[in-house]
């Protein structure tokens, strides 16, 4: 597997293909980590993993590995100089790829876009050697206004390690405890959290809301909150490291997802069902339509406050609701969409594709992505 940098979010998948493959898996990193990453607590103790490779480092051993591989996996670098001679000699290649018009699918006519989108995907069309992997339900129907990989686009995604997790020792719902955690910036819409907790104060509820994160509107989300004496209803953690926050997560009801469009995946709504928490999610993002089957493990809605407002609200009043989208979340998560099953779907993957064939799963990773339209 070739990426920009291994992330906590990668991790747990690349150790299950460890698990699987031993010595024959590697995760070649292309690019140190960004600070800004670093201070969110994402950064990684390189040395203390054994088949990380750093091509900034040893280039040559690493394009031996690139060359010489049964299956690559590819996510975003900046190298296709290391990967495009694979393709061309017919070698098994797998594209990694979040939305290539996340801001609009009418950018699909940009002449300087297509020629990029050319030299790095519509030229493999007719290659049966090369398949990309959707990361977001959205990521087909982009793909698809290109013409590239036709029948060859399968779901993926992002996979946080699993916890196992009791929930019957979730704490009393005398308070329901919310959480909300990303970066305070706008495509993620944390003012609708400050928003909500002022309704909730209005209509007469317990509750408390756990804000995790940190970034250029904290100032503004903080003074709303005094300034609407939300104080005893609303915490803020700053920045906190990844499995500090799944701790938070562990005893918390609800699960707020915000972002709009703009959100690639969402790994985050990952980790809230793996806690058994009723998610409430914003359909816009990429990793809602393939984990949330609205109402039955989840609830999506529309992107607008009042639906947020509505859907909160109905979790509020019927606790037996809340609780059977949380057990039927963390079901989906144990079941499905975990880093165990993505890595056994994926090495099936290519047992059959050495045999010829392909016969993907019916849901989960490695089954195939619908063409589902941008909202």
């Amino acid at each position: 597997m070739i990426s920009n940098f291994i992330n906590h979010h990668q991790i747990p998948f690349c150790e299950e293909m460890a698990k699987l493959l031993g010595d024959g898996f590697y995760f070649i990193q292309t690019e140190p980590m960004e600070k800004e990453r670093e201070a969110m607590g994402w950064a990684v103790d390189e040395s203390n993993i054994p088949y990380l490779r750093l091509l900034y480092k040893d280039e040559e051993e690493c394009k031996r590995l690139i060359d010489e591989c049964d299956m690559l996996l590819v996510g975003w670098q900046d190298r296709e100089d290391i990967i495009l001679p694979r393709i061309q000699k017919g070698k098994l290649t797998l594209r990694i790829s979040e939305r290539i018009y996340r801001e609009g699918q009418w950018k699909a006519i940009s002449p300087r876009g297509l020629i990029r989108k050319y030299k790095e995907h519509i030229r493999f069309r007719n290659k049966d050697n090369v398949f990309l992997l959707c990361n977001g339900a959205y990521v087909a129907s982009d793909f698809n206004l290109i013409g590239a990989y036709p029948n060859r686009k399968f779901k993926f995604g992002y996979f946080p390690a699993f916890r196992e997790c009791d929930l019957t020792k979730k704490p009393s719902k005398d308070v329901i405890e919310i959480i909300w955690a990303g970066r305070f910036i706008e495509l993620k819409h944390p003012e609708y959290v400050i928003r909500l907790a002022a309704d909730l104060i209005d209509n007469g509820y317990d509750f408390r809301i756990h804000m995790i994160g940190s970034g250029p509107m904290e100032d503004a989300l903080k003074n709303s909150v005094r300034e609407g004496e939300l104080e005893d209803n609303v915490i803020f953690y700053g920045f906190i490291k990844p499995e500090e926050v799944r701790d938070v997560m562990d005893k918390c009801h609800i699960h707020l997802f915000t972002s709009n469009y703009l959100e690639g995946w969402g790994a985050v709504v990952n980790e809230g069902m793996n806690s058994g928490l009723a998610e409430v999610v914003c359909r816009e993002v990429g990793a809602a339509p393939y984990l949330i089957k609205d109402g039955e493990n989840g609830l999506l809605y529309d992107g607008s406050y009042e639906d947020l407002n509505r859907k909160v609200f109905s979790l509020m009043d019927d606790i037996s609701l809340m609780e059977k989208l949380g057990k039927n979340a963390y079901e989906t998560i144990a079941t499905l969409w975990n880093p165990s099953n993505a890595a056994k779907q994926l090495i099936r993957f290519y047992e059959n594709y050495i045999d010829k064939k392909i016969d993907p799963p019916k849901e989960g990773p490695m089954s195939v992505a619908e063409d589902i339209k941008p909202v």
